[in-house]
């Protein structure tokens, strides 16, 4: 302050050294010192309205924050937040919570797009298992614990989808064999899709499992009944070899 009152006084007198040099009278000389001095003042006034607007503007700006800060933590589930204004001046606090809501507006960000991702990774499983969606709501901000028993829940689905998946194509294969052996032509619709090429369109629901299970424990009994129906019709053509004294190379020849 006392800098500026100096160079103010030095700058009059260099104007009461100029207007002496020109020979302006005393009289106008006043009028001139009086209009120097209005146009100080309202150059002055020009800028203490600016700075009031600039103060103004900061105090806006960390009502607004404070205002997203606390919605901000209502979101992510955070400790209610705490303003502590002994931390610095106006334009220091309001730096730092302009800085705290977008690093708090990135991990809101971070968190929806994880839980997008999520949810597109469950639909697929979903799909595949035909089991229901992990009860979570879409539209608010997980929480990590949510995010996390999510991750956790999606890891079960997917180690249940590949067990699923090697007991159905343990149990397709013993099914396409049992087929071959006794002949037997798909039936249904069931049939034809555990007997098609296209393994990853048949849905590995638990239903669709115990019917494939199902299905291999039938046609496993098939085969053992033929097997006694032939063990049986053996025995009665030994019994008949035996009653016609049929010579061996003969029974040979005709096994």
């Amino acid at each position: 302050v006392v800098e500026t009152m100096m160079c103010q006084k030095q700058a009059m007198a260099t104007l009461r050294d100029i207007w002496e040099e020109i020979g302006i009278p005393e009289k106008l000389q006043l009028e001139r010192t009086e209009a120097v001095k209005d146009h100080m003042k309202s150059l002055l006034d020009m800028m203490i309205s600016e700075e009031e607007s600039l103060k103004e503007y900061l105090l806006n700006s960390i009502t607004l924050c404070q205002k997203e800060l606390d919605t901000l933590h209502r979101e992510l589930q955070l400790d209610p937040f705490e303003v502590k204004w002994e931390q610095g001046t106006i334009l220091q606090m309001e730096k730092d919570l302009r800085a705290r809501v977008q690093v708090l507006l990135k991990q809101k960000r971070d968190r929806k797009q994880e839980l997008k991702t999520l949810q597109e990774q469950e639909q697929d499983l979903c799909n595949v298992l035909c089991v229901t969606r992990f009860p979570i709501d879409s539209d608010a901000v997980p929480s990590l614990k949510d995010l996390d028993l999510y991750r956790r829940h999606l890891a079960a689905l997917s180690v249940e989808k590949e067990q699923r998946k090697e007991r159905f194509i343990s149990t397709k294969q013993q099914i396409l064999l049992l087929m071959e052996e006794l002949e037997h032509s798909p039936e249904n619709s069931f049939e034809q899709d555990v007997a098609s090429g296209d393994e990853e369109a048949f849905c590995l629901s638990e239903h669709n499992i115990a019917a494939l299970q199902s299905l291999q424990q039938q046609l496993e009994a098939q085969q053992s009944l033929n097997a006694d129906v032939c063990a049986e019709l053996r025995s009665r053509i030994a019994v008949l070899w035996e009653r016609l004294q049929v010579p061996a190379e003969e029974r040979e020849l005709s096994a």
